[in-house]
């Protein structure tokens, strides 16, 4: 018999899940296509291709919701099983509140492993096809590479004219350093090249230090800074590097090596590693939050009141995660412990009201 309710509770969860999804999937869908659509509305663009690009950022967004996706989830299953008053058989057959709570949160925390394993490798993937074609479709028409073992490499068009630049790069930094930039035509003939020791990007002036420039065999020493005109800045190429759901675990592994070797920070990095593998636990935290609630509230509130409890839980959870994160990123606290705080924290609530659910 234990089995058999097992195996309907842990069907309903999960059919709770899946609604949740495809209703929070289409709504950011939506949101995200009208934002596509406003960037290709002045492109020479296919028809199909703000879809396409919107279906391939949605499911990295829809990660980051799969929490809070995971705890309304868990509140409508109550609902519905005491609604129909299917707690009762778990009282007639000899088991308690925490045996529910124990079976949902051994399938969030598997839920959880199947995004880690499965769902983020390809929500990465689809997140890196979406920058690719994004790159190709933006205004400037600019390709901004990745760290590499020469430091960071730029291509940049500013009047017809191209620019391959090759600098190195810290992003605590508002400077490039050693700095080396070819300028071509659009035929890519070489026009000149600058080099110089620094180079101020707080804006989109670049301000060059005392360069020197290489123009038809010859070479020019100013003493005088020079200004360029680019489309990118500090905070644009800071940007660029910080949206890590385009690389799978390994890769992230190897971006954090390479920023070791060449003397970048990681921190960012690391946050995003402890947040995707930390991930089942705190599914798990979810789910015993939401029941610990569902519990304690009177039965004959409406229906409403429970979703609108989710979504406020959800908006004051996401916020607290939020402050931590950027706690970690300004050296205010150890960016493990930005990550483990607030699931330490969580979890003393949980264990607490685990007690007192289970003494009902």
């Amino acid at each position: 018999m234990i089995k058999t309710f097992d195996k309907y509770f842990i069907k309903l969860f999960f059919k709770k899940i899946l609604l949740l999804t495809v209703i929070f999937f289409s709504l950011t869908f939506i949101l995200t296509l009208f934002e596509e659509i406003t960037f290709f509305g002045e492109s020479n663009s296919e028809a199909h291709l703000p879809f396409l690009i919107t279906f391939f950022n949605v499911p990295s967004t829809l990660l980051e919701i799969f929490p809070f996706i995971v705890l309304i989830s868990t509140q409508l299953f109550f609902v519905e099983i005491i609604k129909r008053k299917e707690n009762e058989l778990i009282k007639i057959n000899s088991l308690d509140n925490f045996y529910l709570i124990k079976l949902l949160t051994i399938c969030s925390f598997i839920f959880g492993l199947i995004i880690i394993t499965l769902y983020y490798p390809i929500s990465s993937k689809l997140k890196f096809f979406y920058f690719d074609i994004k790159n190709i479709y933006s205004e400037d028409g600019k390709y901004l590479k990745h760290y590499s073992g020469n430091g960071l490499w730029i291509k940049d068009e500013i009047d017809d004219e191209i620019y391959i630049i090759n600098a190195s790069y810290n992003n605590k930094d508002k400077f490039l350093k050693n700095i080396f930039i070819n300028k071509f035509d659009k035929n890519f003939n070489l026009i000149e090249s600058i080099s110089s020791q620094r180079v101020d990007i707080t804006s989109n002036q670049w301000l060059i230090e005392k360069p020197t420039i290489f123009k038809e065999n010859k070479q020019i020493q100013l003493n005088e800074n020079i200004i360029l005109s680019s489309h990118f800045n500090f905070d644009k190429i800071n940007k660029s590097f910080r949206d890590l759901n385009s690389l799978n675990l390994f890769e992230l592994f190897d971006l954090k090596r390479e920023n070791e070797l060449l003397g970048y920070s990681s921190q960012d990095v690391d946050l995003h590693f402890l947040q995707i593998i930390t991930l089942p636990i705190y599914l798990g935290i979810m789910v015993i939050i939401s029941a610990i609630i569902m519990l304690n509230i009177k039965r004959d509130k409406p229906y409403i009141f429970h979703v609108l409890l989710g979504i406020l839980l959800s908006v004051i959870i996401y916020y607290i995660n939020n402050i931590f994160n950027v706690f970690g990123l300004t050296n205010k606290i150890p960016i493990y412990l930005s990550v483990f705080f607030p699931i330490i924290f969580l979890s003393i609530i949980s264990t607490i009201g685990l007690i007192r659910v289970n003494e009902k």
